[in-house]
């Protein structure tokens, strides 16, 4: 009875309550049980139970899910739901009570040794080109950030590196540094096998001859280079054009599709020699047939030489003018003094050999030539205005008209001056007053004179400068032989070193004024020779000669007054004695 009032009195709810929480630990307990521990700071596998923008929710087998930023995936742009990737811990719970996982720092601790491994297993990698750096990307790999070097980016040369930016592709790891932990990866690397593959089969199917169609890859200062599917050729500058290029860009543009023709290759080396222009028939081959010796022909000049200019009458076709053909004149000169690349020009076809194909050009027989009517143009006698064009040991060479040339000797320049080189008297392109002497109309030369235009002052010199006349002059040039020294008039006279001892023995010395005695005069060969000594020699000899003329002199008179004498103080007796004496002093007379 008691047992049933202990019944009646049992609290049933709150036993159920009791019992259905023994319950729920035990199955949370058994729950917890199946639970992956996880530590904080470790990398675990989870798997990819959502993804958004922002977000990716990541399950590693805990109570709760992870979130992991969207941008630590964006190297994989094909993630999807259900795939395994590996997080690091970094709290299991936060403030609101979330897994805090990264996906980045898990890929960081792992990134080195997994870099290794791929390195050593000649391993294919996928990277996300992150940013553009100075010659390259920063690509990152495994969560490390790797280096592409520009020219590992693509076999062909890259000319827009931003559009990589932001692209995920694959790479090969080229080298490693363990002490720096730096990377470097090429895609390039990984076409290149394909690629090989390719050129061998390509290069064993070609033959010499053999039209292709190609994209310009490339273009230099020296050729273009020409992608024919896998394997590359070159079209040296030359081969591009039947015509002078300067600059391959004036022929193709980078993209542009060709045909081109295979003139030669190398399997070794893998050469491929290639050609645009020998697709057309030869500029030559198609020239006027009617084009003959002596015709007029119009052209551009395309290269310029000292000896003569290259003339393009027509693509392709050029014409030599040497230097000799474009004036009539004598002189050396370049090519340059009468035009220059780009010139039009009109010439005369002087040779034309189409086998050779070679043609030679003139211009100056666009024009008369001077010497045919020279002795009507410049009689002998007449007067003109010259050039200087040069100058020799012996004379000027000058120029009158082009094509018409002369000589001044060195002599006929002055009347009076002794000049030892032309360029004493004039210098090279000044104007001169010419006479024509002599005409060489075989040797195209003309003989001149300068001088001739004045009256020979030598005339006038030869009444002047007597001989044994005295004039002042100034010693201006010493020499072994003597002295030059400058008269009256422009004059110039000589004396040798014994005529240049002055009174007191001494010797005259340069830029010294002194009197000079004439002492020769030659007209023809305008040659003054001078004497200083002379003056005073000769003025001693005369004072010397007057002394013994009038010791003569006082001695006859004194013989007459001794005669005087005597015949005063004469007897008669002596008268016979003075006759004696006087007979005696005439017959001494």
């Amino acid at each position: 009875m008691a047992e049933n009032l202990s019944l009646q009195n049992f609290d049933w709810d709150a036993y159920e309550a009791e019992q259905q929480g023994s319950k729920n630990e035990v199955e949370t307990q058994k729950y917890d049980n199946t639970l992956n521990t996880i530590k904080d700071n470790e990398v675990v596998e989870g798997t990819v139970m959502a993804i958004n923008k922002r977000e990716v929710v990541v399950n590693v087998g805990y109570k709760s899910d992870g979130i992991v930023p969207a941008a630590e995936f964006r190297y994989n742009p094909d993630l999807k739901v259900g795939d395994k990737v590996e997080v690091f811990i970094q709290s299991q719970e936060d403030k609101k009570g979330q897994l805090v996982l990264s996906h980045k720092e898990a890929r960081t601790a792992r990134s080195w040794e997994r870099v290794n491994e791929a390195f050593n297993n000649n391993e294919i990698v996928t990277g996300y080109i992150k940013w553009r750096s100075k010659g390259g990307m920063i690509v990152d790999v495994f969560g490390m950030e790797a280096f592409l070097p520009g020219s590992q980016i693509d076999v062909k040369p890259v000319r827009d590196y931003d559009m990589f930016v932001g692209k995920t592709m694959e790479f090969k790891i080229v080298k490693l540094n363990p002490d720096f932990r730096n990377v470097v990866v090429s895609h390039k690397a990984l076409i290149e096998a394909e690629l090989e593959a390719q050129r061998k089969e390509i290069i064993s199917r070609l033959e010499k001859g053999q039209v292709l169609e190609g994209t310009v890859k490339n273009i230099t200062t020296y050729g273009v280079f020409i992608d024919l599917g896998g394997v590359d050729g070159l079209i040296h500058i030359t081969d591009l054009s039947w015509g002078r290029v300067s600059d391959p860009k004036e022929v193709v543009a980078l993209d542009q599709k060709i045909n081109v023709v295979i003139l030669d290759f190398d399997e070794e080396k893998k050469r491929i020699a290639l050609g645009l222009k020998q697709l057309t028939p030869h500029p030559w081959d198609a020239l006027d047939a009617n084009l003959k010796v002596g015709d007029k022909v119009h052209g551009k000049v395309v290269v310029m030489a000292d000896y003569g200019a290259f003339v393009e009458v027509a693509p392709g076709v050029e014409g030599l003018i040497h230097v000799s053909e474009m004036s009539w004149s004598q002189h050396l000169r370049s090519a340059q003094d009468f035009m220059k690349v780009g010139d039009e020009v009109e010439a005369v076809i002087l040779t034309l050999d189409r086998e050779e194909r070679k043609m030679s050009l003139g211009i100056k027989q666009l024009k008369a030539d001077p010497w045919e009517t020279i002795e009507q143009k410049y009689p002998v006698g007449s007067k003109h205005v010259a050039k200087v064009r040069n100058f020799t040991n012996f004379g000027v060479f000058v120029e009158i008209e082009e094509g018409v040339d002369g000589l001044i000797h060195i002599s006929d320049l002055s009347w009076t001056k002794k000049i030892k080189h032309p360029s004493e008297f004039t210098q090279i392109g000044a104007d001169i007053d010419v006479m024509v002497l002599e005409i060489d109309k075989e040797n195209r030369r003309l003989s001149l004179g300068h001088k001739q235009l004045e009256d020979n002052p030598w005339d006038v010199f030869e009444t002047v400068f007597t001989v044994g006349s005295i004039h002042e002059g100034t010693i201006i040039e010493m020499l072994d032989k003597g002295a030059v020294v400058s008269l009256p008039y422009g004059v110039e006279g000589f004396a040798t070193p014994k005529h240049l001892v002055k009174e007191d023995g001494t010797q005259a010395q340069l830029n010294e004024k002194l009197q000079f005695k004439v002492i020769e005069f030659n007209k023809d060969a305008k040659r003054i020779i001078l004497s200083h000594s002379r003056i005073f020699e000769d003025a001693a000899k005369a004072e010397e000669k007057a002394e013994k003329k009038a010791k003569k002199q006082n001695n006859k008179k004194e013989e007459t007054v001794i005669i005087q004498n005597q015949a005063a103080s004469t007897t008669l007796g002596d008268i016979d004695a003075l006759a004696a004496l006087k007979l005696q002093l005439e017959g001494k007379k």
